[in-house]
């Protein structure tokens, strides 16, 4: 069965700083066509900090769009062409002044597939050594630390909302479960 649909034609709505957002004709596989509204995005990475006492490093950070505090994992938006891994190393130095001795990957997550680009690079940070925090000048968070496995707990009970962090969290979870870490 054929599922690809084949653009036809597209038109740039906006230009901002983070985003850009498209319209686009599309051809459905059944021969009919459909409007398709695109976000571009360049990115983001989260980085799961894990020290040495099986705690993650969490920042807490107000969040416009949703009016209210998050608790999440170091993350940032890629800048345009950026690596993922040194982007996630620049996150981590920026929000919570470490570096790691240690990155590994954990994937990719593709937060909203229907109407979004973004694709956000996961990674775990471990063999961790602190410095200053270089936060952005329009940065403003809290850092906290939480043990693993109530970090887990508190993704399924609702108290950590951000898709990034729960999955990087459970990814972690169930690696450390499985002694692959």
């Amino acid at each position: 069965m054929n599922l690809i649909e084949k653009q036809i034609s597209t038109q740039k709505i906006y230009e901002g700083k983070i985003i850009t957002v498209r319209k686009d004709t599309a051809l459905l596989p059944n021969g009919k066509t459909a409007i398709r509204e695109i976000v571009e995005h360049n990115g983001g990475i989260c980085i799961a900090p894990l020290t040495e006492n099986n705690e993650l490093i969490f920042v807490k950070q107000f969040r416009y769009p949703y009016g209210e505090i998050l608790l999440e994992l170091p993350a940032g938006k890629r800048d345009k062409d950026e690596d993922p891994l040194e982007g996630a190393k620049r996150e981590l130095k920026e929000e919570t002044g470490a570096t790691a001795g240690k990155i590994v990957s954990l994937g990719q997550l593709y937060p909203t597939v229907a109407y979004c680009d973004e694709i956000i690079w996961l990674y775990l940070a471990t063999n961790l050594k602190f410095g200053e925090q270089k936060l952005d000048e329009d940065e403003f968070l809290s850092v906290s630390k939480i043990p693993l496995e109530t970090a887990a707990e508190m993704v399924l009970n609702g108290e950590i909302k951000d898709s990034k962090t729960q999955v990087a969290i459970l990814k972690i979870k169930m690696l450390k479960d499985k002694g692959l870490l």
